[in-house]
């Protein structure tokens, strides 16, 4: 832990993402043994064209609903610690997250990334990457257009919202990779489509999308 991680522990003293008790790995016992009663750390063939399989811990619903709700949209962003510090115990899933070259986290709008105060799918690719030892690549794929919220359409709505919505540039740090697309959500799967879509044009090993949730 550096200097500045110290005084902001001091200031702010890490605490359970899910019940708010003070504990310095972000993650209680208790609350931890509920969450491993709930993961699901599933791997699900994928019936896209543009990505292999989808990777996923959680089924979208309870409790970790509300610690993504948070995550994503009430400034807590220290929760990507909470996540983070569950996922990487579990051998199996850290062994499989290990064997792919790259993790790209799925990008937002500038605009966005500015009211939010940051990407919630980079911190967890960031940490990953960290923890494994894989590549992170934060600057080949871009969000362009500033969307409707995916989260207020429906299926058919999400798809057209999305097309065209992402750009690659540094394709070439991409070739031959085996590639993880992180994000938070998988709900029809459009995002991670058009994500892969776009990723495809790099010519890449393999791609498959890993997401803390699946709705």
């Amino acid at each position: 832990m550096n200097k500045i991680e110290k005084i902001l522990n001091i200031i702010y003293p890490p605490k359970c993402g899910i019940c708010g008790k003070l504990n310095e790995n972000f993650l209680c016992n208790k609350c931890k043994k509920t969450l491993e009663i709930q993961a699901k750390f599933a791997i699900e063939k994928s019936e896209s064209n543009y990505f292999k399989q989808h990777l996923y811990i959680f089924e979208y619903q309870g409790m970790i609903r509300k610690v993504i709700l948070d995550y994503k949209f009430n400034d807590k962003s220290y929760l990507y610690k909470t996540i983070i510090n569950f996922l990487l115990k579990n051998e199996k899933f850290f062994k499989i997250l290990k064997s792919y070259d790259t993790i790209v986290p799925a990008p937002i709008n500038k605009k966005r990334n500015k009211q939010r105060g940051y990407n919630q799918s980079y911190l967890l690719a960031k940490e990953i990457a960290k923890e494994t030892g894989i590549t992170l690549e934060n600057d080949c794929l871009y969000k362009t257009k500033n969307i409707i919220e995916q989260s207020k359409l429906n299926k058919e709505e999400r798809q057209k919202n999305i097309q065209g919505a992402y750009e690659l540039k540094h394709a070439e740090k991409l070739e031959n990779k085996k590639i993880l697309l992180l994000d938070d959500i998988y709900t029809t799967g459009s995002t991670a489509n058009e994500c892969c879509k776009i990723l495809t044009v790099a010519n890449p090993k393999q791609i498959d999308v890993f997401t803390i949730a699946k709705d």
